[in-house]
């Protein structure tokens, strides 16, 4: 068998085939450090209280109130319509969302699957009766390699504009490497700047880097089990010559539908926040603190998400 398959492919091209077709898509640039930065729980402040609600398969809203002591209060209505188009897991085409607060802000995103291979996606902002920003992206999504292009506040009057471009490609099963090459330029200067990266996905950890000119970016994922994940980011900017380390744990209770989510970071800024399911009840409550100990600050907040 393999003397034949020499014969017909004497280059070699049909083991290049087999290998590159055996290669999976290593996803979007974006997503590189996401299995580290879902571990570590987000800021919480104040009391919220999220209303989701379904009105159909395919059409969403939700409510939500926010009251803080610190910042301003507000209510944000949010709108979502998710389409019945899905080209891989965990993704539904066309999608449109929409976010409006009480001041009339507005935080929009449409996308679209142009080709079974080609996403689009565009992003608008405004900041109450201003236009603040904009951008539009493409993506090809091959079977072992990731292009995307995003064009972000084009002034033709003013000749600024920001172009980002991103590519990644699977060199082994677990091995992806890639780039990122961002453009800018306004009032007549203009600049780039390029960052290289590099994510190795083992069955129980990942590991990712960036790095670049402007500095390096490390992320560390470890799954132990079902129940504890744990996560590790470095962080150095060489403009600003500074540098952090955050350390998280993410710990999931089935048995009681609870998660507990906490960190700890290189400023001596400690938190975590922990969430509990109320079943048959469609409800959520979630309770955060956190603490800054070099600059003696405490903050906690309360969430309650029905639906």
């Amino acid at each position: 068998m393999g003397n034949a398959f020499a014969q017909l492919y004497p280059d070699g091209s049909w083991w290049m085939r087999h290998r590159r077709a055996a290669l999976p898509n290593p996803g979007s640039f974006d997503e590189l450090h996401k299995s580290c930065k879902e571990v570590f729980p987000q800021q919480m402040e104040g009391m919220k209280l999220i209303i989701n609600k379904n009105l159909s398969s395919h059409f969403k809203v939700s409510h939500q109130i926010h009251m803080s002591t610190i910042g301003l209060s507000g209510y944000h209505f949010n709108a979502k319509y998710i389409g019945d188009t899905q080209p891989g897991a965990g993704e539904m085409f066309p999608l449109l969302s929409a976010d409006l607060d009480n001041a009339g802000s507005l935080n929009a995103q449409a996308a679209y699957l142009l080709a079974e291979r080609v996403r689009s996606k565009a992003v608008f902002q405004t900041h109450h009766s201003k236009f603040l920003t904009w951008q539009v992206d493409v993506e090809y999504r091959g079977d072992d390699c990731t292009g995307t292009l995003t064009l972000g506040n084009p002034d033709i009057i003013n000749d600024s504009v920001i172009l980002v471009t991103h590519f990644l490609q699977s060199i082994t099963p677990r091995l992806v490497l890639g780039g990122e090459l961002v453009y800018h330029q306004r009032l007549g200067e203009e600049g780039a700047i390029l960052t290289l990266a590099g994510k190795y996905s083992a069955p129980n950890w990942v590991s990712t880097l960036n790095v670049g000119y402007g500095g390096a970016h490390a992320s560390y994922y470890h799954k132990a089990n079902q129940q504890i994940q744990v996560g590790v980011e470095f962080e150095a900017n060489t403009r600003l010559q500074e540098t952090s380390f955050a350390f998280g744990y993410h710990l999931n209770i089935p048995k009681a539908n609870m998660v507990f989510k906490g960190s700890v970071d290189s400023s001596w800024c400690v938190g975590g926040v922990l969430e509990k399911k109320l079943p048959p009840l469609p409800v959520t409550l979630a309770l955060g603190a956190f603490m800054n100990y070099w600059k003696n600050k405490f903050h906690c907040g309360f969430s309650i998400m029905v639906g």
